[in-house]
């Protein structure tokens, strides 16, 4: 009996320490190609992906079937996804003039207040996920999301210097916030690329989390028109269209 439990013990253990699957990028956008134009919706029950959990809305839905149909099992480290490059799934709706738009800031990573205190910009989970992704744009119809096709799937790598000096100062505002004034403070006014926020219900008890602005998403997707970080206050959506 005791081996038993020690052997199911050492499984668990091996199961949240399993390397991350080994899909490499251009082996990913190959697969992700095939996914254009297709309804993300349509292919969610083919996955056992449910629209709504227990009555509550899954707002993870989208990047779940896509995750699924990369190979990608659920879990929650905050590694990249696929070892060395990190899976994004990004909602686009269409504004009364025609113009696409990014809905909604983009979930990066969580952290707390020791990862802040305790890691550079260089060893930190932000710059971990941020350096290599594919970013997978969707089309956004509504609370009930009846369809939802993609629209693009592109790489982006966090290679442009002054982009990176730029979302390291973001970083280190952050820091210097948390350290001066508490995670309270924290709120989507600060950072110029990358803004904090709380993570779900009461105010950061779900923890705290890097959200992407809507111009770093748009940069990341290379839509053009997407104005400048200044442009995108933490509530609004910069107009964009979708780069050829």
């Amino acid at each position: 009996m005791i081996a038993a439990d020690l052997g199911a013990a050492v499984g668990e253990q091996l199961a949240f320490t399993a390397p991350a699957p080994t899909l490499t990028r251009p082996d990913a956008l190959r697969r992700l190609a095939g996914l254009v134009g297709r309804d993300l919706r349509a292919l969610a029950p083919l996955y056992g992906v449910t629209f709504e959990r227990d009555g509550q809305r899954n707002k993870g839905w989208a990047g779940q079937v896509v995750e699924r149909f990369l190979g990608l099992p659920p879990d929650a480290f905050q590694r990249p996804d696929f070892g060395d490059w990190e899976l994004k799934v990004v909602p686009i709706h269409e504004r009364a003039d025609g113009v696409l738009v990014p809905r909604e800031t983009m979930a990066i990573t969580m952290f707390n207040e020791d990862d802040l205190e305790r890691l550079a910009f260089d060893e930190s989970h932000l710059l971990e996920k941020l350096r290599r992704q594919v970013v997978v744009a969707r089309i956004f119809l509504g609370p009930e999301e009846p369809r939802s096709l993609v629209l693009a799937c592109v790489p982006f790598d966090l290679d442009d210097p002054a982009l990176l000096t730029e979302i390291a100062a973001d970083y280190e505002e952050i820091r210097w916030v948390a350290r001066t004034s508490g995670l309270p403070a924290l709120t989507g006014r600060i950072g110029r690329w990358v803004q904090p926020r709380p993570k779900g219900e009461g105010h950061g008890r779900g923890g705290h989390g890097f959200y992407a602005k809507k111009a770093l998403i748009a940069r990341m997707l290379g839509l053009s028109g997407a104005g400048t970080p200044e442009d995108d206050p933490p509530d609004a959506a910069s107009g964009l269209v979708l780069g050829r």
